[in-house]
């Protein structure tokens, strides 16, 4: 990014953010000013994607999202670099497994659900104690349309999105009237986290699609912005579907 706007007084933290949709989040969240904190486990990749957003307004915080030390620090580091937490983007995932649930290795199906609900539930604890409990804000879940209805072969991460749009409806009760909760739901994003779903076949893939074309970070990108913007202040507890029209395709006929 080579101008940056005006800052907008606001900070956030971005889990899973050195590359794909957390990358693209936190990009839009720095285009319209905001401070942003980003987390990855790979820290060169984390420190290549500060200096593309611009280190003066993102910090990275490498380390594992399941690890409560490292989602202690990464808050800690909103907390002291820019003294408040205002969003909260719990977007850090995996998806280490394919094949049907009959078969699945539990200890795998585990990891899964360490990684993509127990530590959101983290993150989201300590932003609450740390700035939110008092002074308010958002938080947006990046679950999946996976979450939403089966889907072939990758049936414990589904689940496991499944629990966290439930998991959003119950913080968006609790936290309320302080904080709003939100879930954004995409369906295939070109990633390298989702390469294994339409790598060699893209044109294929894209033609089920009624907008013509897979999903890119940007897309969720804009859609975190806006949950995490005053045009939302009347939304919470909700799953926004972001999907280019794929369940258009769930009727008969």
């Amino acid at each position: 990014m080579t101008e940056l706007p005006e800052l907008s007084g606001k900070a956030a933290l971005v889990t899973g953010a050195s590359r794909g949709i957390g990358y693209g989040v936190a990009e839009a969240l720095v285009a319209r000013g905001d401070r942003v904190v980003i987390t990855g486990r790979n820290e060169e990749a984390l420190k290549e994607a500060v200096e593309r957003l611009g280190a003066d307004r993102v910090i990275g915080v490498a380390g594992k999202a399941h690890d409560l030390a490292h989602q202690t620090e990464a808050v800690e580091r909103a907390m002291e670099a820019f003294g408040r937490v205002d969003y909260l983007v719990n977007n850090a995932g995996t998806n280490p497994v394919f094949g049907p649930m009959a078969d699945v290795d539990l200890d795998v199906a585990r990891k899964v659900f360490e990684t993509n609900v127990i530590s959101a539930l983290g993150f989201a604890q300590k932003t609450w104690h740390a700035w939110q409990r008092e002074n308010g804000g958002a938080i947006v879940n990046i679950a999946s349309v996976a979450g939403i209805a089966p889907s072939p072969f990758i049936g414990a991460y589904g689940v496991s999105k499944a629990a966290m749009i439930n998991l959003t409806q119950q913080l968006a009760h609790e936290f309320a009237p302080k904080v709003r909760v939100n879930a954004i739901a995409p369906a295939v994003v070109k990633t390298k986290f989702a390469e294994a779903l339409y790598e060699g076949r893209e044109e294929e893939a894209a033609a089920a699609y009624p907008l013509g074309r897979l999903g890119v970070p940007s897309d969720i990108g804009g859609a975190a912005a806006f949950l995490t913007s005053a045009q939302s202040d009347w939304v919470t507890g909700q799953t926004l579907v972001v999907d280019g029209g794929i369940f258009l395709n769930a009727g008969v006929g």
